[in-house]
């Protein structure tokens, strides 16, 4: 993994910043390990990624012979 100092990021964060696009970076203070550095889309997929393992949990988890007629359902909700 990649890590920088918490010094060199205040120096030039855009820097820290660009190679964090692909890849996460370690922010370091005396050498350890305090913060880590995503891109925005890195953290988009991790992000998404965690909804569906979410999604998908609830949905095996979910026991659908007890479920109830949706029109039963639209109508109890007005919709």
């Amino acid at each position: 993994m990649n890590t920088i100092s918490i010094s060199d990021l205040k120096i030039n964060p855009s820097k820290a910043i660009s190679f964090a696009s692909d890849y996460p970076i370690a922010i370091e203070n005396r050498n350890k390990v305090k913060a880590y550095l995503l891109g925005k889309d890195l953290y988009e997929k991790l992000v998404s990624y965690v909804e569906q393992m979410i999604d998908k949990q609830v949905v095996e988890e979910t026991n659908f012979s007890q479920g109830r007629d949706f029109e039963a359902v639209a109508k109890k909700l007005n919709i």
